[in-house]
């Protein structure tokens, strides 16, 4: 059984930044890509970047524009979000989970310009909340 873990989480000012993880039990990200997802209070679950370690192909959610970034130390079973100039409308819990498509699928996906979607996504974890705020 896959089992995922984040954390990072915090309260931050506006313009702050934070590093979230996503711990994976085993060796699975060197077979699976993995998606991070938030929710925000009263809204519904969305995509916000994924990283498919295979080739290195990355995607981001068009609100992203430029301020995180996704990554995975060579070695480690361990994804980061590094989140950065974070805004009031970045408040929200993050989550991480298992994309359940092949990553040559995943990354080809990504190269056409396809928004993720959360079906396609498995194993979620329990979710670190992120607060932005002054």
């Amino acid at each position: 059984q896959v089992h995922l873990v984040e954390s990072g989480g915090d309260l931050v000012q506006p313009g702050g930044s934070l590093r979230l993880s996503c711990a994976a039990s085993g060796a699975i990200l060197d077979f699976t890509a993995i998606g991070w997802f938030r929710q925000a209070p009263g809204k519904e679950r969305e995509a916000v970047s994924e990283l498919v370690s295979s080739d290195g192909t990355t995607y981001y959610a068009d609100f992203v524009q430029g301020r995180f970034t996704v990554s995975r130390t060579s070695g480690e079973n361990t994804v980061y979000l590094q989140m950065n100039n974070l805004q009031p409308e970045d408040t929200a819990v993050y989550y991480c989970a298992v994309d359940r498509l092949p990553m040559s699928a995943r990354a080809a996906r990504i190269r056409l310009g396809e928004d993720l979607e959360e079906k396609d996504f498995a194993f979620w974890g329990q979710g670190t909340q992120v607060t932005v705020s002054s």
